[in-house]
């Protein structure tokens, strides 16, 4: 039975070679574009799906309430996961977390050497998350101060293979001798933390003892809870846990919280403290736009089907005449419909394979086709059925409706036009938000790179401080700033995008004891204003010149107005112990990324801290030299450590990664939207030449001329295309303006915006409705007049 209706489905598709062209090619690209939007979309999802207790552990979270105002922080207390385990009997696990560098670290063995990266983590950590042990024992390899755990590729780069590196010391920083015990499989790429080794906590503690005091945050904190323990009981019963250490103060209240590690990664933004989107956001509109996608390719088949119905109107009149039944011609043309889908993703699967290295490289994912795995295959037959179903069920049933009389009398199509119309609209609302949502994409990214953050971050390099630049800081500084393409030096203990610790311990002239704040602090060196190019509002920047800057601070504009200082050079500040004065204010400027407001922040001289970034601002016409000469000053004081450094503006951008990302997607599934809007656009207007063919030919024979037919077979499309421009434009302005919500600085959505967007479109469907008309118009009338 089934060779009996593929025949004449096959006979069909190879005789109108166009409409399945056209059909075949707008369903690939569709289910293509859609396949590409839900490969990354899983994996997304799948990002810290693998860990095996991973409904139980929690990441603790800081809310602060000061006023009206509430802000989060995951920079807790470093003896805050212990004494959780050791206070809450729902707590099973706990532990902290802290990376040793961000830019890695160098570790060296006897005859190698080489950059990692590495954390400070609990004893607890191997036994709550799963990153399985190749060797050692996950509850007793991190007990030891001098314990470290080390991953199959590092195992393998320092000593050759695991068996041999197991039981053997390694040297970090040239400072530290550690003992590998255990060797753990690589991480995969969808772990949302990742690190070559972990070093024990007890060596964090020992190493930093402001991690000791309850008035300092930084580390990350981890708990893993008891099975059938309740998470919003345990949420509440740690609530206040912190005041068992600290003192209440009016006007400043902080309360423990946890968020499910699991959806820690998609759910990253915060409102009054509770998770309220993020990444989430962007999975969920790029599940929506690959359905828009499948939605506008379906739409096409369905508006061809139906406009083309008058050519196979004497078809079904004839079937009918000699008996066919409606649910057979219904079945016969949904076949074709599942037979053109069927084709259609055989040619997306191609296009899959073809793009997929560019695909990877846009989202900076190892994406892969899992077509080893039974779950691709169902979704791929599900795709199948559904697009096939929904794109062939109305032509089917239309198709199959028509009364015999009325097919042969060629009366079929015209009474169904308005759905066309319908379909058509609906396709190009589609379009028109995508296009709306791509620019406004783009104009905020432009809007964030190009904004004034209040220092210069062109000709602006960060070197890490590393081996003997940690002791030999003021050597190096010296040996720089004598070289000609060197402006300025300075130092800093985070980097100028990534500011993150905080502190408590500030107090002030005219603070009440029942008052606190939360502080962004920073330990710097010498000349760092200048090197920065920040403004001063007022004061000065710290200067060998003037002794006693060793206790003096700088505070930005924002600090001065939350301690309520009018007047504030020369005010005396306590910050944990030192004493000192403000000796300059700085105009507030970015130290984080754009999403989050700017905060109070402190700053103190430190020449000799012994870890963070070199600040070097170049030349920008020596540029080149300058940094081969850096690269042999560093190769001549740190001969065992390759030499890195970052530019400022490229790290800058890094802090919006995932927007750049969503920005370039959108871009490309928006046009790939139009195209595919506009091949059915090219279908329906060849159609509605063709069967107004004799119409034009008596219009061009009474005098018409080739624009009066142009416009007469265009106005009807433009007019559907402005009516979709109409309906899409407020649901984008609402769409868009929610996603800049998420932006503490932010563009605003202008009128011209949605004229732009409106224009393209309109100017793509008349070029495509165009080329058809034009070519119609041009044809000889008097063949048009014969034909039959």
């Amino acid at each position: 039975m089934i060779k009996r209706y593929l025949k004449p489905t096959w006979r069909f598709l190879i005789k109108d070679r166009a409409f399945s062209l056209l059909n075949i090619a707008g369903l690939a690209i569709g289910i293509c574009a859609s396949l590409f939007i839900l490969l990354w979309v899983q994996d997304e999802r799948s990002v810290d799906s693998f860990h095996q207790q991973g409904e139980r552990i929690f990441q603790i979270y800081n809310r602060n309430f000061s006023g009206e105002s509430t802000e989060i922080s995951f920079a807790t207390q470093g003896l805050l996961a212990d004494e959780l385990k050791n206070k809450v009997p729902e707590i099973a696990l706990a532990s902290g977390l802290d990376y040793i560098a961000s830019s890695g670290s160098n570790l060296e063995t006897n005859d190698k050497n080489g950059k990692m990266v590495g954390a400070f983590v609990g004893k607890d950590f191997l036994s709550m998350f799963t990153y399985p042990l190749l060797l050692g024992d996950k509850t007793t390899a991190l007990t030891a101060p001098d314990g470290v755990a080390i991953s199959h590729k590092m195992a393998n780069f320092f000593f050759g293979n695991q068996e041999k590196a197991i039981g053997q010391t390694i040297k970090l920083e040239s400072a530290d001798e550690l003992r590998i015990t255990a060797i753990f499989e690589d991480l995969p790429s969808n772990s949302s933390i990742q690190f070559d080794f972990l070093c024990s906590w007890q060596s964090f503690i020992a190493k930093y003892p402001w991690a000791s005091r309850w008035s300092n945050a930084s580390p990350s904190t981890f708990i893993l809870l008891h099975p059938g323990a309740d998470p919003k009981q345990v949420e509440q019963k740690i609530k206040d846990f912190l005041y068992q250490f600290v003192t209440r103060q009016d006007g400043f209240r902080q309360e423990l919280a946890m968020q499910a590690y699991p959806s820690r990664y998609l759910n990253s933004t915060f409102k009054d403290g509770f998770p309220a989107g993020g990444r989430i956001e962007y999975v969920r509109l790029f599940t929506i736009l690959a359905i828009f996608i499948l939605v506008i390719a379906c739409i096409n088949f369905m508006n061809l089907a139906t406009a083309g119905a008058t050519k196979r109107a004497k078809e079904v009149g004839l079937l009918k005449t000699i008996g066919a039944s409606r649910r057979s011609l219904a079945l016969r043309y949904l076949l074709e419909a599942l037979t053109l889908t069927a084709v259609s993703i055989v040619f997306a699967i191609v296009l899959l394979f073809a793009f997929l290295p560019l695909f990877q490289e846009l989202t900076n994912k190892p994406l892969s086709i899992p077509f080893n795995t039974a779950d691709f295959w169902i979704s791929l037959a599900v795709v199948w059925i559904v697009v096939g179903l929904v794109s062939g069920s109305y032509p089917a049933l239309y198709l199959s409706s028509f009364n015999p009389l009325g097919a042969f009398k060629e009366k079929t199509s015209n009474g169904r036009a308005w759905l066309r119309r319908s379909l058509v609209v609906f396709q190009f609302s589609l379009s028109v938000l995508l296009i709306v949502g791509m620019l406004i994409f783009k104009l905020q990214i432009t809007f964030i790179q190009q904004a004034n953050i209040g220092y210069d971050r062109e000709n602006l390099l960060y070197i890490p401080i590393e081996g003997n630049l940690a002791e030999q800081y003021n050597v190096f500084k010296t040996r720089a700033a004598a070289l000609s393409g060197v402006q300025s030096i300075s130092k800093m203990r985070n980097t100028p995008t990534y500011i993150e610790h905080h502190t408590r311990g500030i107090s002030w002239p005219n603070k009440t004891e029942n008052t606190t704040l939360s502080v962004t602090d920073e330990v710097v060196g010498y000349d760092f204003v200048k090197t920065m190019r920040l403004s001063l509002k007022e004061g000065r920047d710290f200067s060998p010149t003037f002794g006693t800057d060793t206790s003096a601070f700088l505070i930005n504009e924002t600090a001065a107005k939350a301690m309520g200082l009018q007047h504030p050079l020369g005010q005396q500040l306590n910050w944990d112990g030192r004493h000192g004065s403000i000796i300059g204010v700085i105009e507030d400027f970015h130290f984080n990324s754009m999403h989050h407001a700017i905060e109070p922040l402190i700053i103190r001289l430190d020449e000799s801290w012994s870890w963070g970034t070199i600040l070097v601002r170049t030349r920008p016409e020596q540029l080149a030299s300058t940094l081969e000469n850096l690269k042999q000053l560093c190769e001549t004081m740190n001969p065992n450590i390759p030499f890195i450094y970052q530019f400022s503006d490229r790290e800058f951008s890094k802090l919006y990664q995932s927007e750049q990302m969503v920005s370039s997607l959108a871009t490309y599934f928006a046009l790939l939207a139009l195209f595919i809007s506009c091949l059915g656009l090219f279908g329906l207007a060849a159609f509605m030449a063709g069967q107004r063919i004799k119409e034009i030919g008596v219009r061009k024979v009474l005098g018409a001329s080739v624009g009066n037919v142009v416009y007469l077979l265009s106005a009807d499309f433009v007019k559907l295309v402005l009516i979709a421009i109409i309906i899409a434009s407020p649901i984008a302005w609402w769409t868009m303006n929610q996603w800049l919500e998420d932006f503490s600085y932010r563009i605003d959505i202008q009128w011209w915006i949605f004229a732009v967007a409106g224009s393209v479109v309109v100017m793509i469907a008349l070029l495509t409705v165009s080329w058809q008309a034009t070519r119609a118009a041009l044809a000889n009338p008097v063949d048009s007049l014969r034909d039959e």
